[in-house]
């Protein structure tokens, strides 16, 4: 059961590093802390819709292994037999 949790863990620290990212990697909607940090100025220089409609898939895709990896974690700490 441990090299489970050690995989899941794994797993876990890398798809939190990649989901934050991408995320980062959206185009901002205005008024927010993007336009604080000039993303005002990306506006003229937005990506085109199917690279946006990609990584939005993507990125769903990703958040969805990533709640299954928290719920898999769970599950294994919750049903993992102390000795």
């Amino acid at each position: 059961m441990d090299i489970i949790k050690i995989i899941l863990q794994v797993l876990l620290g890398i798809t939190s590093v990649l989901l934050t990212l991408l995320i980062l990697l959206h185009k901002g909607r205005g008024g927010g802390m993007s336009d604080m940090f000039g993303g005002g100025m990306t506006s003229s220089m937005g990506s085109s819709g199917v690279a946006e409609r990609n990584l939005n898939r993507i990125t769903i895709i990703l958040g969805l292994i990533w709640g299954a990896v928290i719920i898999g974690l769970a599950l294994v700490l919750r049903f993992s037999i102390e000795v």
